[in-house]
């Protein structure tokens, strides 16, 4: 399917299903990169902002969540009323701008007041790129298109520090934000001379705050989707609290230096081939039981994590397998709880998308900043928030469930 491109200057080129691929994926990859190219910076950014306490330089990571967390809640509802192209390209200014202008960032508080805009800006990227292909594509090819989306935007994580570790050796902590405001420019010029409207006139819907709070009812209100909306937000804080700690994880505890981003990629592939793993297999055994079955195995993991990290220092080697198995059922885990949580909300599923992002990021930035700022150079605090988020998600999930797990509900397998 070739997209007509109705953008300016455009003439009559189109836009190939490969252009549109990429396009989507580049949208949803300037969020994981605003995140994890971050992490090598971090104590040499403290460092030149004068920051005493290593767990505060974690707040850039968990405030830009915030933003990106918050200002979804409002993205969708304009680019249903105003069409994708124009809040889209609002976003990427604010993103380059808010990057660029962090180049200058006189005190750690004027550049946590620019990260948090930042994650705004980047929100409409993550909404508007996948409305983008909603608008273009339904059914089984929409998924498959989005599956190679997904495909493209997880390869970010695994090399995104490494990218940041090459900088750092040409230059100051914030010649990442200066890469950031590049690529993102990059990315913003390709939008607005290729990526045409694809929301036609007559499906734009009026912009009220009523619809939001309705939305906002309705998954509350709904047994199922808030319980998995929970799940989710509970998973997301256990990933956050690990990522805003990764650095000093990993080079602190661990001492593995310039190694440290080659470690990192290796949890982050195997949470792709967990996702690659989840497509291939829910058809068959179903969303709930996938799902079920991965957070028992992250509780027992994470108990079993505590009780060795209680007894003395954990070993890389042991560190890494439990982290790896808390990984890998962690994209299990939140790839289903998402798609449950959408299932009984089908009459309202673009806004009430958004509402469950706004619910499960800002959920998860709070939670991963609490649990960031219980690091005390040990490991142990890291095994007793995945075993504790894991607990509080697995509740969740007993009462969106009735307190039955591995039901099949209302799926249809294979």
């Amino acid at each position: 399917m070739n997209i007509q491109n109705t953008g300016p200057n455009t003439g009559s080129r189109v836009l190939s299903r490969f252009e549109l691929i990429a396009i989507a994926a580049a949208l949803m990859a300037l969020n994981a990169l605003a995140i994890d190219v971050m992490l090598p910076a971090l104590p040499a950014m403290g460092e030149a902002l004068g920051i005493i306490n290593e767990n505060d330089r974690q707040l850039v990571i968990t405030v830009y969540m915030l933003g990106f967390g918050f200002a979804q809640i409002f993205f969708g509802p304009l680019a249903d009323r105003f069409g994708r192209r124009g809040p889209l390209l609002c976003g990427l200014v604010v993103y380059v701008g808010v990057a660029f202008a962090a180049i200058w960032a006189p005190t750690y508080g004027a550049l946590l007041a620019l990260r948090l805009l930042q994650g705004m800006g980047a929100a409409a990227t993550r909404v508007i790129a996948t409305a983008v292909v909603r608008d273009c594509y339904s059914g089984r090819v929409m998924a498959e298109i989005m599956s190679l989306v997904f495909m493209v935007f997880m390869i970010i994580p695994i090399v995104a520090p490494a990218i940041g570790q090459l900088l750092l050796a040409f230059g100051p902590w914030w010649t990442i934000f200066l890469f950031m405001s590049g690529l993102a420019l990059i990315i913003s010029v390709w939008v607005y001379f290729r990526l045409p409207e694809t929301l036609a006139e007559e499906n734009r819907r009026s912009l009220s705050v009523r619809s939001i709070t309705s939305a906002f009812v309705i998954v509350v209100t709904n047994r199922m989707a808030m319980s998995y909306t929970l799940a989710g937000a509970f998973m997301f804080g256990s990933l956050l609290g690990f990522v805003s700690t990764a650095q000093q994880v990993y080079v602190g505890i661990y001492e593995l230096g310039v190694w440290f981003p080659l470690a990192f990629a290796g949890t982050a592939g195997l949470m792709a081939l967990a996702s690659f793993l989840n497509a291939r297999v829910v058809g068959r055994y179903g969303m709930r039981r996938i799902s079920h079955f991965a957070i028992l195995v992250m509780i027992a993991a994470s108990a079993i994590w505590v009780a060795v990290s209680l007894l003395g220092p954990v070993p890389f080697w042991a560190f890494f397998i439990f982290l790896s198995i808390n990984m890998f059922m962690f994209s299990w885990v939140i790839s289903n709880a998402n798609s449950l949580s959408m299932e009984p909300l089908g009459a309202v599923a673009g806004t009430a998308s958004g509402v469950i992002g706004f619910i499960q990021i800002v959920s998860g930035a709070l939670l991963g900043m609490g649990i960031g700022q219980l690091f005390d150079g040990t490991i142990t605090p890291t095994a007793i928030s995945y075993l504790l988020m894991g607990i509080c998600a697995l509740l969740a999930m007993l009462y969106g469930e009735k307190g039955k797990l591995f039901g099949i509900g209302t799926e249809h397998l294979d």
